[in-house]
């Protein structure tokens, strides 16, 4: 067989040669993203003029910008914790007995910033080092609701309101702790399928703190943007009349919110300025949504399936999150 000039370099002779199709590049279809939008731009002047549009702006905007600073910082410091401290630190500090442990391992999320997204592989690696997985499950919980960039989020999510603060921490480390007792008693080790390394494990310091941040960003920044999205939308599309009867029955509200925290998938250092602008319902709504989210969503589900396997996450989601609208309902029901 003769070979042909036109023979691409390194071409299996004895077979064809497919014909070379054109492909979408990055720079093609942002042109023509941009194209489009210079055609249509009369129709979306008008769109956007429209009240509804504006308002739903104004929400989206107001909520995205507060939370932003927050979730940067918070992003940083989970990458720096879970790269630089060794899990050894934890198993070192935490006591022995597993009874004493839980709750140690519960206040210890409050010192130690990190979001759910980090929470996961951290609890992996206590697990992985020999702590007691009822310890390791009570940080995986409290840490991404009651850490310091989160109460001062929420702080500033609800000015003039400390009570939302401190029933936030009281119910989330309550949870924590309740969750981690209870999988002391009831849990079975063939339940939980520890990771067999860490996610950062094998690589530079630097470079797994870089890329710890550009994943967290990326991740968490995109779930903002939907949560923001749902949160204009409720304001600006739902009827105010739905909402207010929603609001005004108090097992409705509660559900709701328990339910939408859940979808939305908010990361724990933008949330607050989610549940703020949920102003047609109750604090003890609000408390519910802002203690469900970080210990159990549709991200932090398959996080937990992936990282303890599927056994685990199909019987810790369901008794965390009967457990964190109990919680919620119940500190709410004394501190608001």
């Amino acid at each position: 067989m003769a070979i042909t000039e036109d023979a691409p370099p390194g071409a299996d002779l004895g077979r064809p040669v497919p014909p070379r199709g054109r492909r979408l590049s990055s720079p093609l279809v942002l042109v023509l993203t941009l194209l489009l939008a210079v055609l249509a731009q009369s129709p979306i002047r008008g769109l956007l003029g429209t009240p509804a549009m504006q308002s739903w702006m104004t929400v989206f905007v107001a909520v995205t910008v507060q939370a932003l600073p927050f979730l940067v910082l918070g992003v940083l410091l989970s990458a720096a914790i879970a790269v630089f401290v060794p899990a050894s630190f934890f198993a070192r500090a935490l006591p022995r007995r597993p009874a004493l442990a839980v709750p140690v391992a519960g206040v210890a999320g409050a010192v130690l910033p990190g979001c759910e997204c980090a929470s996961v592989p951290v609890a992996g690696a206590l697990v992985r080092r020999g702590v007691t997985p009822a310890a390791a499950l009570a940080f995986l919980l409290s840490a991404p609701a009651i850490n310091p960039v989160v109460l001062t989020a929420t702080a500033v999510a609800f000015p003039g309101h400390p009570e939302m603060v401190l029933a936030r921490f009281a119910a989330s480390l309550l949870v924590a702790c309740a969750m981690g007792w209870l999988w002391q008693r009831l849990g079975r080790t063939d339940w939980l399928r520890p990771p067999a390394h860490g996610a950062h494990e094998g690589a530079g310091k630097g470079e797994a703190f870089w890329d710890a941040v550009r994943h967290d960003v990326m991740h968490a920044g995109g779930f903002l943007v939907l949560g923001a999205t749902a949160a204009a939308t409720l304001k600006a599309a739902v009827p105010a009349d739905w909402l207010r009867a929603a609001a005004g029955t108090p097992l409705v509200s509660v559900l709701a919110l328990a339910v939408l925290a859940v979808l939305l998938s908010i990361c724990s250092e933008a949330d607050a300025f989610v549940a703020a602008s949920l102003t047609q319902f109750s604090p003890t709504a609000k408390l519910v949504f802002l203690v469900v989210g970080p210990m159990i969503d549709l991200k932090l589900f398959a996080m937990q399936a992936g990282t303890f396997g599927r056994a685990f996450a199909l019987r810790f989601a369901p008794a965390t999150f009967a457990l964190a609208v109990t919680g919620a309902v119940l500190t709410g029901a004394v501190l608001l």
